[in-house]
Formats: structure tokens, sequence, C-alpha cells
């Protein structure tokens, strides 16, 4: 009776009847939209007593909830709307109740009466309701269904999301944990990724439809509970489909599909025992199968289940589980290609570098190369992890021994492939037996070139990043005089280690990198004792240190300052300090331990320009190799002899220096003053002369010309018996 006289007081069945006749027609006219917002409205209406029990609802109120609702009359909020947070509606109500201020489109989320498997979205606003004295008479809740909304814009969040999320490195597996980040919970209870395992390796995928057979690797996984974590298959584990079933369609016409209940379609599960008893005991009851597609070509398979929440898959979800795995597997199918040019790069890098660095008598050597992963962690929009970075042991003329370290801007297969051409580049101005300074300006114009051959930085390049430029370390030391004279391309300085002192950075004028031009390289000579360490290194070496680069220099100052282990020893000590972790960029440490060559090695005379020394330079030569043991080359040392120094005093001013080394070879070397290079020709039949320096080169493992500010030094070389 209470309810029913507050009915009725709330729709105006109890107003005073003693209202003026003019006002009949106002009375009708707010009944006639009271009847209406009861009958007709299509927003549900329910209006609930100051103890909020309910008193009256409309026929679209009854509509929300889908089942006959005589007998709710008189209920609370907890038993009108069960399947709602009945808490949160109350606290709603009690407020509007005891503030008096309305409260406007709130959504709130449940499951209605009729159908307890697919979620609802309202939106609740409620207002207080008073009669003409302000007595409080009520609450009343006009509620309007908004699912499709909530949905569509639920969907809208969840692909912007994974715009932003899906793709923020150049790796397979981690952008497939990515995917299954951005799905769980927001669309699936538990998904799995599987992608085929030559796409992992970077490898491209077959064409054409993917059979049972193939297998797949579990790449991302994640669900709401840990107790899923087991529920399909382990990230990293191999798994293959039975045919036929879902997956396998999938894969064969890459088109997704739609389980919605899995206990009403399960036949397909009959064919694989094992995966549907893992999907029972998941309690799964819902799945939608898509496959991983790019550029025609399919890369894996993804699994979303519903375990949790009740409600299944529908259509709109199926699309929209389509689109966020179509965006995620372009990202899959780039980092696979990144892979690819990782690996090709990182092969022909190791490919154009040293198998094994000489051995040499000036210098003792050893050296470390670390590859960095330059792109692969964070750089979303790098090309190929292979670097730049090179390093050098090359044997030169009269003993002496030239070190080179350098590094190409950028990354991927240009970069090593221009770090290549430097590399041979370098080689071949070294036989020239350049100076530091003359061979860097020559290197630096090779630079210029090779930077004016490639693509405009705008255009698209397959290879990769285009390398502006490079920087270069160049050192020349003799183990005869102990000069050493170095000159830098805008490369770090050297590290030189006294036999029995501290570390110190060689004060050498830095240079530009190569690639500018048109700017000058300085030449540092010094003289250097026998055992000294010199470290020349690339600036990954000190960039992996936690510190800054200053810090890291005096670290790996104190690394080499110990003269008692042996390089390599002090190679894997200066990794140890200095990186941590494996670096973005690559870190080359070359280092050379001085020697000297020991006097008795080496004999040389002064002769004057007069062509009757000849002979006598011819005598001296024997007798020295008879007191080295080398009469096996007498006769074609004198051949040698007789050559160079005719043509030393032929064609110069001036004495003439005759000088023999016995090294791992036997090194004749004649010096002049003059600047004019000899020729090798080939002399006709005719010619009285011309053949000297063709039984030269016969005779001899190599010969050549160096220059120097007093002059030229033409050298050859044989091999020891």
């Amino acid at each position: 009776m209470r309810a029913r006289s507050a009915a009725a007081r709330l729709v105006g069945m109890d107003t005073p009847k003693d209202d003026a006749p003019a006002d009949l027609g106002g009375r009708r006219l707010d009944e006639a939209v009271l009847a209406a917002l009861f009958s007709k409205s299509p927003i549900g209406l329910f209006v609930f007593d100051p103890e909020l029990r309910l008193v009256r609802f409309n026929s679209a109120a009854e509509g929300m909830r889908g089942v006959p609702s005589e007998d709710i009359l008189g209920k609370s909020v907890s038993e009108v709307a069960p399947g709602f947070d009945t808490e949160a509606l109350e606290r709603m109500a009690r407020q509007v109740l005891e503030s008096g201020e309305p409260l406007r489109e709130v959504e709130h989320r449940g499951f209605t009466p009729a159908d307890s498997r697919s979620e609802r979205t309202v939106s609740v606003s409620a207002f207080r309701l008073e009669d003409p004295q302000g007595r409080v008479l009520g609450v009343a809740a006009a509620v309007v269904d908004v699912t499709d909304r909530s949905r569509a814009r639920a969907r809208l969040d969840l692909l912007h999301e994974a715009e932003g999320r899906i793709g923020s490195t150049l790796d397979v597996v981690r952008t497939a944990q990515e995917l299954a980040d951005t799905a769980v919970p927001r669309l699936a209870d538990t998904i799995a990724v599987a992608v085929l395992d030559c796409v992992i390796r970077g490898e491209a995928p077959p064409a054409g439809p993917i059979g049972e057979a193939l297998p797949l690797r579990r790449a991302g996984y994640r669900s709401v509970a840990r107790r899923e974590a087991q529920g399909i298959t382990p990230v990293g584990e191999v798994t293959t489909f039975a045919f036929p079933s879902p997956f396998t369609q999938s894969l064969a016409d890459l088109q997704p599909r739609l389980v919605a209940d899995l206990g009403q379609e399960d036949s397909w599960l009959a064919q694989d025992e094992a995966r549907a008893e893992r999907i029972r005991a998941a309690g799964a009851h819902s799945l939608i199968v898509v496959p991983l597609q790019a550029r025609g070509v399919v890369l894996g398979l993804a699994e979303l289940y519903r375990w949790k929440r009740p409600d299944p898959f529908d259509d709109d979800d199926l699309s929209l589980a389509q689109e966020i795995a179509d965006r995620a597997a372009l990202y899959i199918d780039n980092a696979r290609r990144y892979t690819r040019e990782h690996t090709v790069a990182s092969v022909l890098q190791r490919s154009l570098l040293p198998l094994r660095l000489p051995v040499h008598a000036a210098v003792e050597t050893a050296h470390t190369y670390i590859p960095g992963l330059a792109g692969s962690a964070s750089g979303a929009g790098g090309t190929g992890g292979a670097g730049g970075d090179w390093y050098d042991v090359i044997p030169l003329s009269g003993a002496r021994v030239a070190l080179v370290v350098g590094d190409v801007v950028g990354h991927g297969l240009q970069a090593a492939a221009t770090m290549g051409r430097l590399r041979a580049a370098i080689h071949a101005l070294s036989a020239l037996d350049l100076a530091p300074d003359e061979l860097l300006g020559r290197l630096d114009d090779l630079v210029i070139r090779l930077a004016q051959e490639q693509p405009h930085p705008s255009d698209e390049h397959p290879l990769g990043e285009n390398p502006a430029g490079a920087t270069c370390a160049y050192a020349v030391y003799d183990p005869i005089s102990r000069r050493c004279t170095l000159a830098l391309a805008g490369h770090p300085a050297p590290l030189l280690v006294p036999p029995d002192g501290e570390a110190e950075v060689l004060d050498i004028a830095p240079g530009p990198p190569l690639g500018l031009g048109g700017l000058p390289f300085e030449v540092t000579e010094l003289v250097l004792t026998e055992g000294t360490l010199l470290a020349l290194y690339t600036n990954g070496l000190l960039a992996a240190h936690r510190h800054d680069p200053e810090v890291a220099l005096a670290q790996l100052g104190r690394v080499l300052a110990h003269p008692s282990r042996s390089l390599p020893l002090t190679c894997d000590a200066a990794v140890y300090a200095l990186i941590p972790e494996r670096p973005e960029d690559d870190a080359v440490l070359l280092l050379a331990r001085t020697r000297v060559l020991d006097m008795g090695q080496v004999a040389s005379w002064t002769l004057p320009p007069d062509p009757a020394i000849v002979s006598i330079a011819r005598t001296l030569a024997t007798r020295q190799l008879a007191d080295w043991g080398l009469d096996d080359l007498a006769f074609t040392t004198e051949l040698i002899v007789s050559e160079l120094v005719t043509n030393a005093i032929r064609y110069s001013s001036g004495q003439v220096q005759l000088r023999l080394i016995h090294d791992r070879t036997l090194i004749c070397e004649v010096a002049d003053g003059s600047s004019t290079a000899p020729h090798l020709r080939h002399a006709r039949v005719s010619d009285e002369g011309g053949r000297g320096l063709f039984l030269v080169a016969q005779v001899t493992q190599g010969w050549g010309t160096r220059y120097s500010r007093e002059g030229k030094t033409v050298w050859a070389e044989q091999d020891l018996p």
C-alpha cells in the first residue's frame, strides 16, 4: 500500500480537486506527457521513493531488463539491477537524494537478467523529485542503452592505442608481444601469437598457403590471470595445428575465423586432443583466429580466447581483431626485413674485416671487435645493425708497419660496403708509402666521391642509411728509428702507455672527419721506447660505458697500465670494464706494443755519387750477407744493388744511402736526394737498356718507392731461403 500510495503521488493522482477550471488544459497536458513518458518514451525511466525502493518504471525500462517485471515494485536498486554495480548505483541515487543536484550521463556496465553473457553499457541520469511545498518525494533515473556507442568508442580507443604501442622496435618477438599486450584485457582474456620460424630468423616466408606441417614458434602471449600462463603454449616453443581446424583454414585462405561457442562448435577439436584439453582446462568458451599477413604473404597466427568475460566474441570483435593484427603484421614484416638486413650486413661486415692480424717484427698486436645492436632495441627507424668500424695492421716497406682504426658514419649494408671500400683504399694507398696526412687527404677525396654517388637523402635507399662520412686514425711505426707518425681524421686520439708509466692521451690535432674536403690533416711524430703500448679505438668503446666518455677514457687508461698482462687479456679486460652490456654502436680496440730491431739486423753505407762505387756496393752487400748466413741470396742481391745504386747515381746528385735489413725478409734500400721515381718498362729487342728494374721485379717478392723530405728511397724485398 505504501509503494502504491507513493506511486500515486508521483504520477499526480492525489492532486487537490479544487484546481481552477482555467488550469484544466495544463493539467491534461501534464497528464499526457506523464502518460507518454511511461508508455511511449524510448528512454528507460525508473522512479524510487525516498528509501530508494522502486515505485514505478516505464515500458522502455522493462524492455531493457528483458524479463517480466511486475514483481520488482518495492524492490531496492540491487534487486532491480542485479547484474550491475549496485553499490555504485545506490551511491549515485543517495547523492542525488541528499544534495538535490542532478547527475547526468553516468555510464555503468553490467548484465541484464535476460542475457547474463552479453555485457551492456547504460547511461544513467538521476534527479530528485519534490512536491510544490519542497518535500522530497524520491529520485527518478533516466536510463539509455549506449552499448553500441560505448563499444564503438572502445574500439577506436583500442585502435589508437595499438597504433602507438605496436611497432616500437624492429624486433619480431617484441612486436608480437606488443600485439598480445594490446589485445588483453580490452579485447580478449588470453592471446597467443605464433610466428613462422623463418620469419623470426629474418628469412622470407614461403609464398602460398601454409601447410599444417610447417612449424610456428610462439612469439607473444598474455592472459588476465597467471593460472593461464601455461594454458596454451609457452613463449618460445614450437607449435603445430591439426588439420582441419580454424587455424589451418586461416593459414590457408588468410581469412579470420570466429568460433562464438567452443562448446557447440568443437568437432574440429577431436583432431587435436592435446589442444582441446588445454582449451578445456583454461575454460575458454569463445575463440577468434586471425592470420598475420603482410604484403600478400602469411607471417603467423594470433589466437584470441575469452574465458573470464562471459560474453562471446561477435563480428565487431572479429573486425577489430583483424585490424589490429593487420597493423601488427606490417610491423612484424618490417622487423623481419630489418633482421634479414642486419644479418646480411653483419655477415658482409665480418667478411670485410681481417680474419687475423699479420704477425710483424715491428709490433706485437691484439684486437677486439664488439658488434653493436644499432637500431634493434629502441631504434624503430633503424636499418641494419652492422656498423662501419674497422681495424688493420698493414706491413710497409723498410720493416715498418701501419696501424689503422676507422668508423664509417651510419649502420647497415651501406655502411658495411663503404667500410670495405675505405679499407681497400687504405691498403692500396699504404702500398705507395704515403705519409699519414697525405694518405688521409686522398682518402678524404674518395669519401667525397662515394657520397656524390649515393642517392639524395630524401630518396628511399634499399641498402639503408647513406653514410655522410667517416673517421680514421692512421699511424706508421718504424722499428729501426723508433719513430711513430700519426694523423687523425675526426677520430679519438690514441692512448699511449710507456713501459713503466701511466697511460696518457696523445695530444694530437683531431683533424676534420673524412668527407668534408678542403681541410688539411696534421702529422704528429713521436719517438717511442721499446715496449710502449699504443691503443687505437673507436668511440663505441667509450659510449657503452655507464658514465661519461672522460670517465670511460680514464678507466681504459687504468686497464692498459698493466705491462705484465698479455695483450689479448688486456683487450678482454677493457671489454669487461667498459662494456657491461651489448653496446648500441660497434666497438673496436687495437693494441700494439712496439719492438725495436737489433742493430745487428741492419747494415747501412753512405756512398759517393761515382759510377765506380757500384762494384764496391756489391762487395759490401755480399760480405754482409755472408755475416748473416744468407749466401744463397748473394747473386740476386748483387743484381738488385747494382741496378738501384746505378739508377740513383745516374738520375740524382749527392750522396747515395745503401741499407740492408735482415728481418722476416731481406730488404735492400737505396736512398738519394731526387724525387724522380724509376718506372718499370718492357724493353724491346733493339733497346740497349731498360731491363734492370724488370729483372729486379722478377727476382724479388716486391719493390717500390717511398718519398721523404730529403728525397726518395727505392726498396726491394726478397724472401729468405
